[in-house]
Formats: structure tokens, sequence, C-alpha cells
């Protein structure tokens, strides 16, 4: 600028351009400008549709993610719900096992107990008739022994021994007859 302005002698006006810079400046901005849509802004439209792509398959994706995810909760919830209903009858059904098995021992234990009680009555009755026989054998020798004393005479023949006892007995048991019905109650004896 001052070159011009010294070889003219007159000065330069700073409000306007000189003519060779704007047609610098507007070959530069016009190399500028063809380098940018070239090279630049395709690789930027590049980028940005890559962007772009990457976002809606990446919402596609979430999309079929969240529809499978849904699909799967409800086939969960139809499991579950089928297996609550599967643990409701196996509850059910162990009840009423139980209850069976339950009445199963019971009616052993039943069995079992009338059979001991069975057994025991069998038992007590045939203690019973031995006890008898050996207290009639044994009353009956005491009563020889005290009614030998009592005549002075021996009662050792086995016929009389036995005729003797017999009527003993008799006689105690129509004793305790009378005084049991007199009493109110009857004496039993076997």
């Amino acid at each position: 600028m001052l070159y011009f302005a010294a070889a003219g002698g007159t000065q330069h006006n700073p409000i306007l351009p000189i003519w060779q810079e704007i047609v610098v400046g507007t070959v530069a901005f016009a190399l500028l400008c063809f380098v940018l849509m070239k090279y630049v802004f395709p690789r930027m439209e590049q980028t940005f549709q890559a962007r772009v792509e990457a976002i809606e398959g990446g919402i596609k994706r979430a999309e079929a993610a969240q529809a499978e995810a849904n699909q799967l909760l409800e086939q969960y919830r139809a499991q579950l719900a089928e297996a609550r209903t599967d643990a409701a009858k196996i509850r059910d059904d162990a009840r009423v096992d139980a209850e069976g098995i339950r009445s199963d021992v019971l009616a052993k234990a039943r069995e079992e107990s009338d059979r001991i009680i069975a057994a025991g009555k069998e038992q007590l009755a045939a203690e019973r008739q031995t006890i008898s026989r050996e207290l009639r054998v044994e009353v009956g020798t005491i009563a020889v022994d005290l009614a030998s004393r009592i005549v002075g005479e021996s009662l050792a023949d086995e016929a009389r021994r036995r005729g003797t006892v017999e009527r003993f007995l008799s006689g105690l048991e129509s004793v305790g007859a009378r005084n049991g019905s007199a009493n109110g109650s009857t004496v039993r004896t076997s």
C-alpha cells in the first residue's frame, strides 16, 4: 500500500481496498471454498450420516431389545403364574396325602392297641385261671390240714381229700355269694 502511495505521490484511502488485494482475496476465497466443498464437506456429511445411522440403528436395536424384554417378561410372568398354580396343587396334594397317611397311621395304631389290649386280657384271664387253680389247691391243702388237726384223723386219702376240699370250697362260694348279694355286689370265683 505504501508502495503505490509513494510512487504516485497521492495518499490512499484506507476505506477503499486496493484492487489487487481484492483479486488475490477472491482467488484465495474461491480456492478455500473449492477445497472445503470437494474434501471437507463430503467428509463431514459422511461422518454426520454415519452418526445418524448409528443413532437410528441404536434406537431400532433398543426398541427391538425392549420388545424382546417385554416378551420375556410376559413369559416369565406366565411361568411364574403356572409355577404358583403347580405349587398350590402340590401343596394340596401333599395335604391330602398327609391326611391319608395320618388316618392310616391312626388306624394301624388303633389296631395295634386293640391287639395289645386283647392279648393283655387273654393273658390276664389265663393268669387268673392259673392263680385260681393254684389258690384252690393251696386253700384245699390248708383246709385239709386244718380239718385233720381239728378232727384228729388223717385225711391223707386222695379221694377223701378231694371230696372234703370240694365241699369246703362250695361252702365258701355259697357264703361269699350270700355276703355279696347282701352287700349289693357279687364275688366271682373261677
